[in-house]
């Protein structure tokens, strides 16, 4: 009776391991997921949800680890869910170049080097990506890449052989959206600035003994933030059309559509 339970329990785990695997790699590269604020356990408990409510609905081989198959399987899991996280990635890195770029115009670069919460990351940056995870919620994108994820184990069953340079050219030719996606974003601000300097620097030209460190500073950073302001509608709508964009690429790697 023991050595039939015993086997059972293994079987299941042999089981439960490929979905699960699949969704913590998803996890740990997706967006939003791998933040510092939701820890490990948090994403633990969220894979383990997510893996028991996916199990009852597919039929799973049983494929032991220890194998030479299990361990290509291993790796395969693994490949689909951190490519699927870091296609969503692209959107959330070009929106902080885009706060890098928008920053370095106004003036704000400065902040970077004596903020001791944020390190690294542009003041700009910090509030689009704060915007976009508000717009990413809003339209519901958290459902969407749910269903992406869960859809997955339908196209890309578990066990059957992946086209990986295929799905890696395709990740390539959508890492590109990185830095067009930024400029598109910071584009108008960052000519309306460009103008507005030049405009000091003719100022600073007519009145040699004006101070331009203590004009054009607070007149660039102020300029910078009204304009943001009235950019805020385009610029929410360019994050929405780039997460629908992501949303198509991983589509696409996935073969839903």
């Amino acid at each position: 009776m023991m050595d039939i339970l015993a086997a059972e329990i293994i079987q299941r785990f042999y089981t439960l391991l490929w979905p699960m695997t699949r969704i913590s790699a998803f996890l740990l590269a997706a967006p939003f997921f791998s933040l510092q604020a939701v820890t490990v356990r948090i994403r633990i408990l969220l894979a383990l949800a997510l893996t028991v409510l996916v199990y009852p609905l597919i039929e799973w081989p049983i494929i032991a680890p220890t194998s030479g198959a299990g361990v290509k399987e291993l790796f395969s899991q693994v490949f689909i869910g951190v490519l699927m996280g870091l296609s969503l990635q692209v959107v959330s890195s070009a929106l902080v170049v885009a706060g890098q770029a928008i920053s370095a115009s106004m003036g704000l670069s400065m902040a970077n080097m004596i903020d001791p919460n944020m390190g690294n990351v542009p003041v700009i940056a910090q509030f689009l990506l704060i915007c976009s995870t508000l717009i990413f919620l809003g339209f519901g994108g958290h459902a969407i890449v749910l269903r992406a994820l869960m859809e997955s184990f339908v196209t890309l069953p578990i066990g059957s052989p992946l086209e990986v340079q295929s799905l890696i050219m395709l990740l390539i030719d959508w890492s590109k959206w990185l830095f067009l996606g930024a400029l598109l974003v910071a584009m108008p601000i960052m000519v309306s600035l460009l103008f507005i300097n030049m405009g000091i620097g003719v100022i600073t030209r007519a009145a040699p003994a004006l101070n331009i460190f203590a004009v054009g500073f607070p007149a660039m950073i102020m300029a910078g933030i009204l304009i943001l302001s009235m950019s805020m509608p385009t610029i929410g709508f360019r994050i929405q059309s780039l997460w629908q964009e992501s949303f198509d690429t991983v589509g696409r790697m996935l073969g839903i559509i």
